[in-house]
């Protein structure tokens, strides 16, 4: 059996390869959001939105839908959702929100083509106060609002995947600053976050 260490080593490896949108990608969000919704109660598991580069029309992305699902409780999550969405082949963490160890911490699920073993869908599941998560739908809808923002981000991408094409985690880190940078201008034109 694997142990955690040798999980968290296979999925940091796996390709990062950017790649044109793809017009089924809002589909393939609202089938997942759909399957989430049917799967656990609304006193669990409320809100889901899809963010990410996947949810920018015309944006070239990494093929890996992104789903932010609001929780009521993530003690709750890790004892009732994650067991049964491991049992459907979801690769399930809990991780730390910034930094490599410290809370505040949240479930994070990958789901993959049950044939190629290919990722398909990212799925971030946070309680309403986790802000820096939610700000993640600012940064979309700036994206959205600014096409010349989004390609921007789209060559930065690119040039981060063909440095880093198995290393997520600098190719994370490397377009951190712009992330950050744009979320902060998201707060100021659409006059606070969301939540």
């Amino acid at each position: 059996m694997e142990t955690l260490q040798q999980k968290l080593d296979r999925v940091l490896r796996e390709e990062v390869a950017v790649v044109p949108y793809d017009t089924r990608w809002p589909d393939l969000f609202r089938r997942e959001k759909e399957h989430l919704l049917t799967s656990f109660p609304p006193c669990l598991l409320r809100r889901v939105e899809h963010f990410g580069s996947t949810a920018v029309p015309g944006l070239a992305a990494k093929p890996i839908i992104d789903v932010l699902a609001e929780v009521t409780n993530l003690s709750e999550t890790r004892a009732v959702i994650a067991p049964v969405l491991e049992a459907q082949g979801y690769d399930y963490f809990w991780r730390p929100t910034s930094g490599d160890d410290g809370p505040p911490f949240y479930a994070w699920f990958i789901r993959r083509d049950p044939h190629t073993r290919v990722r398909t869908h990212h799925i971030h599941m946070v309680e309403p106060q986790f802000q820096q998560h939610w700000d993640r739908l600012l940064f979309r809808d700036y994206l959205i609002a600014y096409p010349h923002v989004a390609q921007q981000y789209q060559a930065l991408k690119l040039r981060l995947a063909a440095v880093h094409p198995h290393d997520r985690v600098r190719y994370t880190q490397e377009k951190a600053a712009f992330v950050s940078a744009a979320t902060e201008q998201a707060c100021r034109l659409f006059g606070g976050r969301e939540a």
